[in-house]
């Protein structure tokens, strides 16, 4: 879909990329082939070079140059060219501000296996993995997830990201992952009903206790997300494509989600609610 996308390029939004696929440039091929562009910007020079400069990007698998330069609900235009190397994490912490608050356990799932990383056992680990994966889908991870990595582990995520927060808003669904999850008839049955704050009494009391069924109960939860996020993020690439000239041509096949390798403790989930 890249290679089919304008909005990247100094001086084109919504309207003018449009203006450029009703014209019939519909490539970047398309625009460097065409004798005159019905846009004011980029310069023709300008076009010439960035599109240059985005075929190079490309090629070296550079994705971070697309997404710093794409708006963010326009990122799922990332995830064909980069599938084979994405990643998607979410993270569990003590609370919601670093340093005060730190990560827990970290899930990460790309497409084929998933990774979980513990607080106090091999966390450190997620800083040389990550770095394996040219592109993250999160949700809400642009101003959560990646800011309590980056802090917690003083290092700059170097990769493209789709945060489905903003790419789900732009189809008109707003709220947390679990909203959507709700509104796309995504049931997480024992997991149902629990949420960050959970997670948080579910680290306490597998601290407390020493109780492995704390710990498997919060890796559940973890897991799940990440498990679902790939499947959504395919979702909402095709639901985007659809007011593209592009509808028919460039879809995703559905992506089945995994079974959970972790399981969830109901008696745990009574202990860390008092009954509730």
């Amino acid at each position: 879909m890249l290679e089919f996308s304008f909005c990247h390029l100094d001086g084109v939004g919504g309207a003018s990329e449009q203006r450029l696929w009703n014209a019939g440039v519909l490539s970047w091929q398309d625009a460097l082939d065409a004798a005159s562009l019905p846009v004011k910007r980029p310069s023709p020079e300008n076009m010439r070079r960035l599109l240059d400069e985005s075929r190079q990007r490309l090629t070296s698998r550079d994705a971070a140059w697309f997404g710093s330069r794409m708006p963010a609900n326009q990122q799922w235009r990332l995830l064909p060219d980069f599938m084979d190397s994405v990643a998607c994490v979410d993270i569990e912490t003590t609370g919601l501000s670093w340093p005060q608050a730190h990560i827990t356990t970290i899930a990460l799932y790309d497409g084929t296996e998933v990774k979980t990383y513990i607080h106090g056992d091999n966390l450190e680990a997620f800083a040389d993995d990550i770095r394996k994966y040219d592109l993250l889908v999160t949700f809400n991870g642009k101003c959560f997830d990646v800011p309590f990595i980056e802090r917690s582990f003083g290092i700059s995520l170097q990769c493209g990201h789709i945060d489905l927060r903003y790419v789900f808003k732009a189809l008109g669904l707003s709220g947390g992952l679990k909203n959507v999850e709700k509104v796309l008839g995504i049931d997480r049955g024992d997991l149902s009903g629990v949420d960050g704050f959970l997670a948080v009494l579910l680290w306490r009391h597998y601290r407390r206790t020493g109780d492995a069924r704390a710990l498997e109960t919060l890796l559940a939860y973890n897991v799940e997300d990440v498990l679902n996020l790939l499947p959504l993020a395919i979702w909402a690439y095709n639901e985007h494509l659809v007011s593209t000239p592009f509808a028919t041509l460039k879809r995703l096949p559905e992506h089945a989600v995994p079974e959970n390798p972790f399981a969830a403790s109901r008696e745990i989930l009574y202990a860390v609610t008092g009954g509730v």
